[in-house]
This record gives C-alpha cells, sequence and structure tokens, in this order.
C-alpha cells in the first residue's frame, strides 16, 4: 500500500489501482479526494471536513462513495443518494478493496467550555490508522499510525505517551499545518527519540510504501 501525505490531516493510500482518502479538508490541496474511489471523514471541523471537495470528487468519480459520522452525512447525503454512509464506533465495512474498522467517539477535549463532537478513527486494512482529533487506542495492533501532532487541544507529552500507547511499527505526523519549520526539529527529535517507535514526517505530495 502506498500513502501520499497531503496538507494538514488529509493522506491518501492507493492499492490494486483503488485509492483512499481521509480528511481532503479546507486546509488541504482542492484536488486532494479528486480520483478517490473512497472517501473517510473523521469529523465536522473545517480541517478534516470541506463539503466542495468532497462533492468535486463524488462529481468526478460516480462510483466514489463517503463514509463518515451522521453530522457530516447529513450536510451531503441529500445530494448524492445512496453513495454517503454513515458509520460509527465499532463498525465494519468493506470498499473498493479496501477493509475498514472505525474507532472513538467523540473529539479531544479543547477547552471544558466547549461542547465536545462526535470524532471517529479509521483503521485500514488493520495497518494504517488515522484517529482524527482524539488520541484514540484501537483494540487492535497498528502497524503505522497517523499522528496528530499540534493542534489547540494537544502537547508533545500527550502525543508522545499516545504512540507508546498504540505501540505502532511506525509514527508518522499529520495535523501538522500550522507547526512552523522552526518547531519541527523540536517535535521529530522529541517523538523519535521518546515515543518508542520509528517516526516520520512526509512533506504534502511526499509519498512512502508501507
Amino acid at each position: 500500500m502506498r500513502l501520499t501525505k497531503k496538507t494538514h490531516a488529509c493522506i491518501r493510500l492507493e492499492k490494486d489501482g483503488q485509492t483512499l482518502v481521509i480528511d481532503p479538508g479546507t486546509f488541504s490541496e482542492q484536488d486532494a479526494a479528486i480520483g478517490a474511489d473512497v472517501i473517510l471523514v473523521t469529523h465536522e471541523h473545517l480541517d478534516h471536513f470541506n463539503e466542495d471537495r468532497l462533492r468535486a470528487a463524488l462529481e468526478a468519480n460516480p462510483a466514489a462513495g463517503i463514509w463518515t459520522l451522521r453530522s457530516v452525512a447529513e450536510k451531503i447525503s441529500a445530494a448524492f443518494p445512496g453513495r454517503v454512509h454513515t458509520v460509527g464506533h465499532g463498525d465494519t465495512f468493506s470498499a473498493a478493496g479496501f477493509d475498514v474498522q472505525v474507532h472513538g467517539e467523540l473529539h479531544a477535549v479543547i477547552h471544558p467550555d466547549i461542547p465536545r463532537i462526535t470524532n471517529v478513527g479509521f483503521l485500514v486494512d488493520g495497518s494504517v490508522f488515522h484517529p482524527g482529533d482524539a488520541l484514540t487506542v484501537p483494540d487492535h495492533p497498528v502497524e503505522t499510525l497517523m499522528i496528530p501532532v499540534q493542534a489547540p487541544w494537544n502537547k508533545i507529552s500527550e502525543v508522545i505517551d499516545y504512540v507508546r500507547e498504540v505501540k505502532p511499527q511506525r509514527a508518522i505526523d499529520i495535523h501538522d499545518a500550522l507547526l512552523t519549520d522552526l518547531a519541527r526539529p523540536i517535535y521529530d527529535s522529541q517523538i523519535g527519540a521518546l515515543g518508542g517507535a520509528e517516526h516520520g514526517r512526509l512533506a504534502p505530495g511526499e509519498a512512502t510504501d508501507l
């Protein structure tokens, strides 16, 4: 499987001529979801969900479908009957040759005064886990963990402990659009040294084979 990092929280996974895209939000490229056969959206925040990008992808590929939680599905399902599927924690499904498990229920706490929304993470082919905006630990071994390295709701000690708890073979950064180049070496060295897993960072558009 080939993993391509897009800007911020978006990734593309490709295998056997099929493409799965997770979280093509407003911070990601305009064409981040174009060419996708399967699109997964973890929650409704704009840096993960952009309605225009989803519509463009579904119009470009009449066979493409979206799997997401109810709050996102309600915004787009009427325009694409039968192609937008609502999922939640514990669900499993197969689409375009990808097997997906859904883990998690709530977004991480931003501040106690801000109500928490629903957030789900997706484990693809029992291998790659994208948690969205939460530090969800799936009840399944993970080979490649996409780690949200910088957000209004986290700090680096939590990120390091998250990698330690999941125990992946490798951890790759996502949710990094707000992280300046000056800070990246600090994150790289501390997560790499303390996380207990191989740690890597891909620039937008860069890919790696898993």
